[in-house]
């Protein structure tokens, strides 16, 4: 049995032009000129829209910790909503370290995207946020949104990516099946 859990993240696309890095620097520098967009749960490219309020009990008990780090995922899509107050958003369904092909599994409202692999901090996508790694995939291995699209080229990379990179941490993945909702935040 999969344990769905959501997240509210802010859209990276192409009209990410004013400050910081624009969206047609990250393409140069990521050499993913592809994407149509970035979905990812990557912090620094696609953050998380939820404020901490430790002092929030809900909080403490919405939010999933992992080996005493904040995930950034929170058990409840009523959650979420309740703490996102911007119009635009991608509301995102995901499981860690699915066990089966999520691609085969529908949610009401929701498109399956692909699989992203974020390093144990549950900051920093290995496929969309760390240069490139050559030696394990490529970025034509993405799809439109920096994801990968088959279950078992993810479990593929992922140990490819320890296996290449022992002495990087970003290397060191999760595989996060993510679904984004048809309606809620466009």
């Amino acid at each position: 049995m999969m344990t769905y859990l959501y997240t509210t993240r802010a859209k990276f696309d192409k009209n990410n032009q004013g400050e910081g890095l624009t969206w047609s620097k990250y393409l140069e520098w990521s050499r993913l000129n592809h994407l149509t967009e970035l979905v990812s749960v990557d912090t620094g490219l696609n953050e998380v829209l939820i404020d901490p309020d430790q002092e929030d009990d809900n909080y403490w008990t919405e939010m999933i910790f992992e080996e005493g780090r904040e995930t950034g995922f929170f058990r409840t899509t009523e959650y979420v909503l309740r703490k996102t107050d911007i119009p635009k958003f991608n509301l995102l369904a995901i499981v860690i370290q699915p066990g089966s092909d999520c691609s085969l599994i529908q949610q009401d409202d929701y498109d399956f995207l692909g699989y992203d692999l974020l390093d144990h901090y549950y900051t920093t996508s290995a496929l969309s946020n760390c240069g490139g790694f050559d030696e394990t995939f490529l970025p034509g291995d993405l799809n439109n949104v920096g994801l990968i699209d088959d279950y078992e080229k993810a479990y593929t990379i992922q140990r490819k990516l320890r296996e290449n990179n022992p002495l990087e941490e970003h290397a060191d993945t999760y595989v996060i099946a993510i679904w984004r909702h048809r309606v809620i935040g466009w």
